[in-house]
């Protein structure tokens, strides 16, 4: 990659050897794969999807802590995105907001979440 600027919203990525529209055509709905390691520092409450998927979500009250499975993908959704949750029971639709997930930690891979009452039977 040579340079990379926002247009209209999205980025503009110039590769090198790419020169023209035509040719950067032929790379279109490709992926751009970073590592980790160079990847740009996320302001506070902001997640790379790739660091939610497999998180252990867990409910935490009166001192006990109740698994309620595992996140298997981010669904972008009109406000908050949405967790789908891989639960014993089937999958569970979880808002990705602060006032539901508490308490989000990539690198032990645990979202703690605080749900509003039947809402983890609502999709089972």
């Amino acid at each position: 990659m040579e340079e990379v600027w926002p247009h209209k919203g999205r980025a503009v990525w110039k590769f090198a050897g790419v020169d023209s529209i035509e040719q950067a055509e032929r790379l279109r709905g490709r992926h751009v794969l970073i590592p980790p390691s160079e990847r740009m520092p996320l302001p506070a409450h902001q997640y790379y999807v790739s660091d939610l998927q497999g998180c252990r979500v867990v409910v935490e009250r009166d001192g006990a802590r109740r698994d309620v499975g595992i996140v298997t993908e981010i669904e972008p959704a009109g406000g908050a995105n949405l967790l789908h949750v891989k639960t014993e029971r089937g999958e569970v639709l979880i808002p990705l907001a602060q006032e539901i997930c508490t308490r989000i930690d990539t690198e032990a891979k645990v979202i703690v979440v605080d749900p509003p009452e039947d809402l983890l039977e609502l999709n089972e």
